[in-house]
């Protein structure tokens, strides 16, 4: 019986805390888009009429650790 009730302060605690933190992250602002664009470095490059947009990914591999 002892466990139920425990169970049960755990269960309205939680409940409590995520009532009282989903009213503290609704006053908060919300957030402003940046307005300085980073240039990308293939920017022209991807996809022009009649020409079809390629994509290379190249990374190093990491080392296999056995």
């Amino acid at each position: 019986m002892n466990i139920h009730k425990h169970m049960e302060a755990i269960f309205v605690t939680t409940l409590a805390v995520i009532g009282a933190g989903s009213l503290v992250i609704d006053r908060l602002p919300d957030a402003q888009a940046s307005t300085v664009r980073q240039p990308v470095p293939v920017e022209n490059n991807i996809g022009t009429e009649g020409h079809m947009a390629v994509i290379v990914v190249r990374g190093r591999r990491l080392p296999r650790d056995a």
